[in-house]
């Protein structure tokens, strides 16, 4: 379970799950501003992200790992079911949740992800940048892909999240790729979801192109597709308005528990 999370405001739970390799503060914006505006937002570090220790590790941390993480916080925090938001990584790990867990999801937020299930290429990447990070830390990499994460036009957002980038532990990253690269696939999962969703994307981003978010707004039941122009890989920094925007009028048409 995530030993440090922020929990703040009251009302509905919008749980958010950050994105690799980042920690809980890429949703600051969010946080400060659905916590003064009736929700109760929780903000954890996953494992091995920011102030959460890895723990014991076979090598790799599955996105079920993490899912069951999640799952054990919310029981521990008295949430029997939540608004889940995840980007990147986190949205993968949001789709490993509702898979296992879709009693605990009253609607779900998938920002710049992806639900297909790695390539053998891709498996072979991943572990490659695993085995780098073990042998070289993490600045490297942070600088090399620093202009993917943030456009370069969104100058404001790159010290934030190269800072989140650098501070992570390499051996917990590596751990996150290995597990990412036996995840499975996703969409069939989507397909089922029986909860109200939205599908953001920055228009920019490469990582998770906006064919990625078209593809899972088509597999979702009821879904909602906004993408944020001028934003890259996380459009939450980039463009917090325009992202806080689309997730205001989501969380607002849901029916709030009574």
């Amino acid at each position: 379970m995530p030993t440090f999370y922020e929990d703040r405001g009251t009302g509905p739970a919008l749980l958010l799950v950050h994105g690799h390799p980042f920690d809980h503060t890429m949703w600051q914006p969010q946080i400060d501003r659905f916590s003064r505006t009736g929700y109760r937002v929780i903000a954890p570090d996953l494992r091995g992200y920011g102030a959460t220790p890895l723990g014991a590790t076979t090598g790799a941390t599955l996105l079920g790992d993490f899912a069951e993480d999640l799952v054990a916080l919310l029981d521990a925090l008295d949430v029997q079911d939540c608004v889940l938001t995840g980007l990147s990584m986190g949205g993968q790990i949001a789709m490993e949740l509702v898979r296992r867990h879709p009693e605990r999801v009253r609607g779900l937020v998938l920002a710049d992800t992806f639900p297909a299930a790695e390539t053998e290429d891709g498996r072979k990447a991943r572990n490659a940048m695993a085995d780098r990070l073990l042998r070289e830390g993490m600045r490297g990499y942070a600088d090399e892909v620093l202009d993917r994460m943030v456009a370069p036009y969104n100058t404001h957002a790159a010290p934030h999240v190269h800072r989140m980038m650098c501070a992570t532990d390499p051996v917990a990253a590596a751990a996150a790729l290995r597990g990412r690269a036996e995840r499975p696939d996703y969409r069939e999962t989507l397909t089922k979801v029986a909860v109200p969703a939205l599908v953001v994307v920055g228009r920019d981003d490469t990582y998770t192109p906006v064919a990625d978010a078209e593809e899972m707004h088509a597999l979702l039941p009821d879904s909602t597709l906004t993408v944020i122009e001028r934003a890259a890989h996380l459009p939450n920094l980039e463009r917090p308005e325009e992202f806080d925007a689309a997730l205001d009028a989501f969380l607002r048409s849901l029916v709030r528990p009574s």
